[in-house]
C-alpha cells in the first residue's frame, strides 16, 4: 500500500463565505484534493459577530472538503482580517553569540525577540513579526543572515497586531466546529502568497483585496511587507446599494450583481433586460444592465477613492514598479481593473490563484485566493517550523525559516 501523503488545509473565514481547501504535499509540491464552501453571515467587517453561524459554516466547509478529498483535514491554517488589524515598524539589535563567528538561527530568533519588545496593550495580540531586512555589522539589505560572520546583528521588522477578542473568537469558532487551529495568518499575506510572484514583491507591488465586508491593502517592497491598510467597504456594500436602488431583496440583489454587475456604464456590453424580483408582494420589474451599472459603479469608485487615500499615506507609494494587483470577490466585477487603474493612476491587473496543482477546476477565481494562499504559505514554512505551545492562554508562538529569509510569526 502506498504511503499516505501529508495534507495541509487552508480555511478562509470570510464575511460572505467560508472556504476550505485541502492539499496533499508531495516533495514540497501542493496538489488540491478537496474544496468546501459554505455561505457565511456571521461576520461583519471581518470580525465574528455570531459565533454559532460562523461555527456552522466552518463545519460545513471542512466537511465538504473532507468528503471530496477522502481524507480528514490536515493541520488547519486560518486567516485573520478586519479593521482591528494594526501594524508598526520596529528595530532590534543584538550581539552575535559567538563574536566574529557565524550567525546562527538562535541569533536570528533573539534579534526578532528584541524587535518585538514594543509596548502592546493587553487587549491586543501580536500576530506577525515580519522582517524587512537584516543588518550585519553595518552591512544592510540582507534577507537571511544565517551563516554570515559578524559581531552585531540588527533587523527591521513590521509588527502586525490584532484585537485579542477577535483572535479568541476565531479559535473558539473553529473549536466549536470540532477542529483546532495550527496557525493564524494575516489575510493579505495569505492572498499575496497565491497571487503575487517573488518578482512582484521584489520590484514593489500593491495588493488590493476587495472582500465582502472590507477591502484590505498591502504594499510589498524588496520582498517584504512595508505598509498595510483597510478600507471599511466591500462587495456587500455594492449588494446593499442594488437592493435599495432596485427595490429588491438582498439575495436577489447579490444574484444580479454577480450576473450583471459592471463597474461602469461604459463597460456594459449587454443590451438585454434584467428581471428584478419585487419585495414582498410587489411585482417583478425589468431594468437594463446600464441601470445596474449606474448603481454599482459609484460604490466601486468610492472604494478605490478610499484606497487611493490610504495609498497616498504610504511613504513608498511611488516605488510600486509592478503596479497593483486586485483580488477577492469584488475583483470579479467586469470593468473593475480599468476603473481602478483610472482612479489610482497605476497599472492594475486581476490576480488569480496560481502555483498550485489539482484536479478541481473550481479554484481559479480571485475569491479563492486567501484559501489557496493559506495552503501555499503554510507549505513554504512547514519544513523548518518549530512550534511552542503556550497552554496558559491558548496562544502559540512559532519561528519559521523560509528560503531567502527568516519569518517569525507569533500567534
Amino acid at each position: 500500500m502506498a504511503a499516505t501523503l501529508p495534507t495541509i488545509t487552508g480555511l478562509d473565514i470570510g464575511s460572505a463565505q467560508v472556504t476550505a481547501i485541502t492539499a496533499e504535499v508531495d516533495d514540497g509540491v501542493c496538489k488540491i484534493v478537496g474544496i468546501g464552501r459554505a455561505p457565511s453571515n456571521g461576520l461583519r467587517r471581518g470580525v465574528i459577530v455570531h459565533l454559532d453561524r460562523t461555527s456552522n459554516a466552518i463545519r460545513k466547509a471542512l466537511e465538504e472538503a473532507e468528503l471530496m478529498a477522502g481524507v480528514p483535514p490536515g493541520p488547519i491554517h486560518v486567516n485573520i482580517a478586519g479593521d482591528h488589524i494594526k501594524s508598526v515598524n520596529s528595530r532590534g539589535v543584538v550581539a552575535v553569540s559567538k563574536r566574529g563567528g557565524p550567525i546562527g538561527a538562535s541569533d536570528v530568533e533573539r534579534v526578532l525577540q528584541a524587535a518585538r519588545a514594543v509596548p502592546v496593550p493587553s487587549e491586543r495580540e501580536v500576530v506577525h513579526v515580519l522582517p524587512s531586512e537584516y543588518v550585519v555589522d553595518d552591512q544592510g539589505g540582507i534577507k537571511n543572515p544565517v551563516g554570515m560572520v559578524g559581531s552585531r546583528l540588527e533587523v527591521e521588522v513590521h509588527i502586525v497586531t490584532a484585537a485579542a477578542l477577535a483572535v479568541n473568537n476565531i479559535h473558539h469558532c473553529v473549536q466549536e466546529a470540532g477542529y483546532a487551529i495550527e496557525s493564524l495568518t494575516l489575510s493579505t499575506l495569505a492572498t499575496g502568497a497565491a497571487v503575487l510572484s517573488d518578482r512582484d514583491r521584489d520590484m514593489g507591488v500593491g495588493l488590493i483585496d476587495v472582500g465582502a465586508g472590507l477591502t484590505d491593502i498591502a504594499l510589498f517592497i524588496d520582498g517584504s511587507v512595508r505598509h498595510m491598510a483597510t478600507v471599511p467597504l466591500g462587495g456587500r456594500n455594492v449588494t446593499n446599494d442594488l437592493a435599495i436602488g432596485l427595490r429588491t431583496p438582498i439575495d436577489a440583489a447579490e444574484d444580479i450583481k454577480l450576473a450583471h454587475g459592471s463597474a461602469s456604464v461604459e463597460s456594459v456590453r449587454d443590451s438585454g433586460v434584467i428581471h428584478v424580483p419585487g419585495v414582498g408582494d410587489q411585482r417583478e420589474r425589468e431594468v437594463s444592465p446600464r441601470v445596474v451599472a449606474s448603481i454599482v459603479g459609484p460604490r466601486v469608485e468610492e472604494i478605490f477613492m478610499m484606497a487611493k487615500t490610504e495609498l497616498q499615506k504610504a511613504p513608498i507609494n511611488d516605488l510600486l514598479a509592478s503596479g497593483l494587483v486586485l483580488t477577492g470577490g469584488g475583483a470579479c466585477i467586469p470593468g473593475v481593473a480599468e476603473l481602478a487603474e483610472r482612479i489610482l493612476d497605476l497599472p492594475v491587473r486581476i490576480g488569480k490563484p496560481g502555483d498550485i496543482a489539482g484536479t478541481i477546476g473550481l479554484v481559479v477565481q480571485p475569491a479563492d485566493a486567501a484559501a489557496v494562499g493559506l495552503v501555499l504559505y503554510a507549505n513554504e514554512a512547514m519544513p523548518v517550523r518549530r512550534t511552542r505551545h503556550h497552554h496558559q492562554d491558548g496562544v502559540f508562538r512559532r519561528v519559521s525559516a523560509k528560503i531567502g529569509q527568516v519569518l517569525s510569526e507569533f500567534i
